[in-house]
């Protein structure tokens, strides 16, 4: 079973976590779906605009604009079963690089479990901060996670910008890349820009997209474990894919059996992986 999944594809590892053949719900798809209509999925999608909004936003970038699909959801802050107009409508929902973003991370996962069916699961794709532009940011702390959650934050706090804008770094010009990457480490932003980012944080209530949360593979399954044990989230671990490349993948859903090993010895790995 190793060896097979360690010759999986991102895609067939997030594919893995759900059944894709029932119902489901890609957040944030974007120009690269993991689950596209044209292949066949049975799928709703939410995003931050239209079809046509994403086509101009990302026509002059290297990306291909062709797959990009029709957009089922304009997501402008609403609940998810508000947006949706329904509860417990899906089977699955696949979120690929979406929950580091997120200013109130438990809220999101609310969303998500609130439009789960019972039995449904959750499917992640997180980057892990040791190996993209995070690395030189602290790993996201339960306290932080609790506190933006109560202050009910729908933006990112100023100490969020300033952190992000001061570390955000390249590593041999890529924001993401594997452990094996020796290049040449560069600040992308100056000091001069975070400033003016935390100025704007503080003094305007408009979104600027950054990653709010910072995890390695260990820790994040340790948030949701805790989360889970403070009855914040009904939401717990099916499985889950270590680290590969930049990134790692964890299926989340209400029936899930959640971790396989004592907290404590996640404690551990989380403090020797950070």
């Amino acid at each position: 079973m190793g060896g097979k999944k360690a010759s999986m594809s991102r895609t067939e590892r997030i594919l893995s976590l759900i059944d894709p053949h029932g119902y489901g719900l890609e957040i944030g798809p974007s120009h690269s779906p993991i689950a596209p209509k044209s292949e066949g999925f049975n799928v709703e999608t939410i995003d931050h605009d239209t079809r046509e909004g994403l086509i101009r936003k990302y026509r002059d970038h290297p990306v291909d604009i062709n797959k990009i699909e029709e957009v089922d959801y304009v997501w402008r802050g609403e609940r998810y079963p508000d947006l949706i107009g329904s509860h417990e409508k899906y089977d699955w929902i696949i979120a690929s690089h979406v929950i580091e973003h997120t200013p109130d991370l438990i809220a999101f996962l609310r969303d998500c479990e609130a439009v789960l069916k019972p039995s449904g699961t959750l499917a992640l794709a997180v980057p892990d901060k040791r190996y993209c532009f995070d690395q030189f940011r602290p790993i996201s702390g339960l306290a932080s996670v609790v506190d933006a959650h109560f202050a009910k934050r729908t933006t990112h706090s100023p100490g969020s910008m300033a952190e992000f804008y001061l570390n955000a770094t390249s590593k041999g010009g890529k924001i993401g890349w594997d452990k094996n990457e020796v290049g040449k480490i560069e600040f992308i932003h100056t000091p001069e820009i975070a400033a003016q980012k935390m100025r704007e944080a503080a003094t305007q209530n408009t979104y600027n997209d950054i990653h709010s949360w910072c995890f390695t593979y260990s820790s994040f399954r340790l948030m949701v474990h805790d989360l889970f044990s403070l009855d914040l989230i009904q939401l717990s671990e099916t499985e889950s894919y270590d680290t590969t490349g930049c990134e790692f993948f964890i299926g989340l859903s209400k029936n899930g059996i959640g971790l396989r090993l004592s907290r404590e010895e996640l404690l551990h790995l989380t403090v020797q992986h950070d």
